[in-house]
């Protein structure tokens, strides 16, 4: 069995150096506070009826035009 090349184990040597020195910093690190809940006034859920309609109008349209357009010849 081969024994790892001095290189090769100065690569490993770097790459654990490189991940300790980015994550100690946050060892002591304080939680984030909890976020504050939700609070809805109705507007999202407007936002959202009107988006449901665009789209049932859209594929109306695209499901009734074609029979409109099939008496016209472009080319």
């Amino acid at each position: 069995m081969e024994a790892i090349s001095s290189r090769a184990w100065m690569g490993v040597v770097a790459i654990f150096a490189l991940a300790f020195a980015i994550g100690s910093p946050y060892v002591e690190a304080q939680s984030a506070a909890p976020a504050p809940s939700p609070t809805s006034d109705g507007t999202s859920i407007d936002q959202g009826i009107a988006y449901v309609l665009m789209l049932v109008a859209l594929v109306l349209t695209y499901l009734i035009h074609p029979l409109d357009a099939s008496s016209y010849s472009f080319f």
